[in-house]
Formats: structure tokens, C-alpha cells, sequence
């Protein structure tokens, strides 16, 4: 039998975490080759330290593409992140590029010939959930740890300058009968000028918490912790290296949910790590909005060079409303879930990438120009129409 009364803690990092600053820029790299070439191939790791980055990876696209521009686009992405500090800075960084042709090996099994589909780019198991606990469908815990740093992040691109790019959350809420109803503890830690006064810091990050939380579900005072350590100066890939993909549950679902282990940043979506994992959650989201169970996990698996998944899985949690059996194969008639037909289905063959790397890629609202459209509840009235 499943708890109904416990507590459940998630945490969020910033666009400033040395991680993130990887990840955005290795998606910054996948958006360039899809702008320039839709069915470019991509797998780019971004590491960054103390006033270095170093990109490395391979890629099939256009030449044009070379590492001028590589180069050019992740200094831009950290100016856009805000990093201008002695030991970190878009300007006066050293960048190196280390990004080779895509292997043919796995070309070979990957590409499409013969009238038969493309298959799968590497083997692996790809998770989606979603909970009618938010109105986005996402677990409460991380859906606020998330809120509360893109409020600071905004707050300081809006002109607040006592704090810096580099931020954590980490958020607790107690669950009664299954459903949260408070925060029972709240941690956030936040860069700050050499200047600023703890004080300070907490009079700012605290306006940020009370507002991104529920009315009434604020901690009790003694269980709030604004940079518990006393101070926050050196921060960013100057504090700590950072690394593309290190932070894979704060991107997903902040281990409400399983996750099959890839990352998703400096992937292009023949990549099922990323596409597989954006269609499961898609679909998880489409069965909990049409009422069918108030929680859905759905798992997929791959075999590289194979193009239909080898398998489809579907878990209520105990919460479902109609027999998952049944939703399997509903699911894979709505749904050509092999790796173009994720693509083709989610249109994600375009540039829309960079902007999923930091804050979460799920519980997003979905864009004009497709971006988030595994967001999208277009499915819901299908499926009600099937049970």
C-alpha cells in the first residue's frame, strides 16, 4: 500500500549553477546546427571552470558550423547568464573546441536507407510522469523549487544587483492523504556581491519564496535556510566545475518519478535520451488531464539501430481509473513512437533547445514556435474518447 502522510523534498539549481551554464550552452550548440540543418546530428558536452570552458562532442551538419562560431555562441549564452566576474567572464574566458564527425559506426545503424525507418541512436529507458497534484502537472516539490530561483533569475536580469547567477532551492512539503498542503521546510542559497549583507540577501530571497508558494503553505521561520553557510561570493564554474547532464533530475521530475539515466542537454532528438523522454512525458500528461489516473508513469525502451520501441509500460500508482493494459495500446495507436515519429509528432527538429536547460523541461507552457510542444494536452480528448 502506498504512503498517504509523509514529507517529499526536491531541490532546483539556477541558470548560474556551473552545471546549467553547461548544459545551456551545449544546447545552444544543438540549436545552431538544427537552425542551420533540421536533421543535423549532435552530441556536445560542455565543461566549465575557472574562466574556461571546453566543448567536445560530434556532430554531422553543415561546415559552416565551424568552431568560430561555436565559440561565438557559448561567450553569448554566458553574457546572457550574467557572468562577469574576475574569475568568470564571457569575454576574457578561454573556450576550446574539441567536436569531431559523428562516428560512422553508429551512423551505420542509425540512418535511415532501404525504406526502412531510422533507428534508435543508442539503446536505453526513457521515463514521463505526471500528477494532477499542480495545474502543470508536475510534483509540487520541484515545481516550487523551480518558481522560486526563475523569480530571483528575473529579478536580477530586471536590475537587482546584490545577487549573482549562482543559485540553489531545495523545498519540502508535507503530503496528508496523498495531496501537499505546506512547506515544511525551504532552503535557498544565492551568489552575492562582496558587499551585501546577510541581512540583505534574506530580505530579498524571502519575497521571492512567500511568492512563488501557495498562500499559507510558507515554513515555519526556523526552518527557513537563506545561505546557510553565511556566505555566497565565489560562485559559478569559479566555485565549481561544471559538467553537461549532472543535473538529469532537477530536469526531469526531482525524483518523484524514475529516470532511465540519460541526459537531455547537447543532444539532438534522434537522440531517444531526449525525444523518448519528452514523448513519455507527453503522453503522461495527455492520460492524467483526461482524468484517466490522478498519477501516470510511463516507461519506454530502445535498442540501438532499431526503430520501434521494444517495449511500452504504463503505472497508475494505484490512482488509475481504466486498465493500463488497454491505454498501452491505445498509446501506441495514437502515437508512431519510433524516433522520426516522436520527431515528426513533437516537431522537434528545430531550434528550440537552449531555452529548456535550465528551470526544468517539464511543466512548461508550450510556444509559439514549438518550443515545449511535449507540453501540449492535444491528445486528451482522444483518449476520453477511447475509454
Amino acid at each position: 500500500m502506498s504512503r498517504k502522510n509523509y514529507l517529499f523534498t526536491s531541490e532546483s539549481v539556477s541558470e548560474g549553477h556551473p552545471d546549467k551554464v553547461s548544459d545551456c550552452i551545449s544546447d545552444a550548440i544543438v540549436d545552431l546546427f538544427l537552425a542551420a540543418e533540421p536533421e543535423a546530428r549532435v552530441a556536445v558536452e560542455t565543461l566549465t571552470t575557472t574562466n574556461r570552458v571546453v566543448l567536445a562532442g560530434e556532430v554531422r551538419g553543415p561546415a559552416s558550423i565551424d568552431a568560430d562560431i561555436m565559440e561565438a555562441a557559448a561567450r553569448r549564452v554566458v553574457k546572457k547568464i550574467g557572468y562577469e566576474q574576475d574569475g568568470f567572464h564571457w569575454d576574457n574566458m578561454s573556450v576550446e573546441i574539441h567536436v569531431h564527425g559523428q562516428s560512422a559506426d553508429i551512423a551505420m545503424g542509425v540512418d535511415s536507407k532501404d525504406n526502412k525507418d531510422e533507428g534508435a541512436g543508442d539503446q536505453g529507458i526513457m521515463f514521463g510522469y505526471a500528477t494532477n497534484e499542480t495545474d502543470v502537472y508536475m510534483p509540487a516539490p520541484l515545481h516550487y523549487s523551480h518558481l522560486i530561483l526563475k523569480s530571483l533569475a528575473d529579478a536580477r536580469h530586471g536590475g537587482v544587483t546584490e545577487i549573482g547567477p549562482d543559485s540553489k532551492s531545495q523545498v519540502t512539503l508535507k503530503y496528508e492523504d496523498g495531496v501537499p498542503v505546506r512547506a515544511t521546510s525551504v532552503v535557498v542559497s544565492t551568489q552575492h556581491g562582496q558587499d551585501v549583507t546577510q541581512e540583505r540577501i534574506r530580505e530579498i530571497v524571502l519575497e521571492h519564496i512567500e511568492n512563488s508558494l501557495p498562500s499559507g503553505w510558507m515554513c515555519p521561520d526556523d526552518e527557513l535556510y537563506i545561505n546557510p553557510t553565511g556566505n555566497f561570493v565565489i560562485g559559478g564554474p569559479d566555485g565549481d566545475a561544471g559538467l553537461t547532464g549532472r543535473k538529469i533530475i532537477v530536469d526531469t521530475y526531482g525524483g518523484a518519478a524514475p529516470h532511465g539515466g540519460g541526459a537531455f542537454s547537447g543532444k539532438d532528438p534522434t537522440k531517444v535520451d531526449r525525444s523518448a523522454a519528452y514523448a513519455s512525458r507527453y503522453l503522461a500528461k495527455n492520460v492524467v488531464a483526461a482524468g484517466l489516473a490522478d498519477r501516470c508513469t510511463i516507461q519506454l525502451a530502445y535498442a540501438i539501430g532499431v526503430s520501434h520501441p521494444l517495449s511500452l509500460y504504463v503505472d497508475f500508482h494505484n490512482t488509475g481509473k481504466v486498465d493500463p493494459a488497454r491505454l498501452e495500446k491505445a498509446l501506441f495507436e495514437m502515437m508512431d513512437l519510433s524516433p522520426r515519429g516522436i520527431r515528426e509528432h513533437l516537431n522537434l527538429n528545430r531550434p528550440i533547445y537552449e531555452r529548456t536547460a535550465a528551470y526544468g523541461h517539464f511543466g512548461r507552457t508550450p510556444e509559439a514556435d514549438g518550443g515545449f510542444s511535449w507540453e501540449k494536452l492535444d491528445l486528451v480528448e482522444n483518449l476520453k474518447g477511447h475509454f
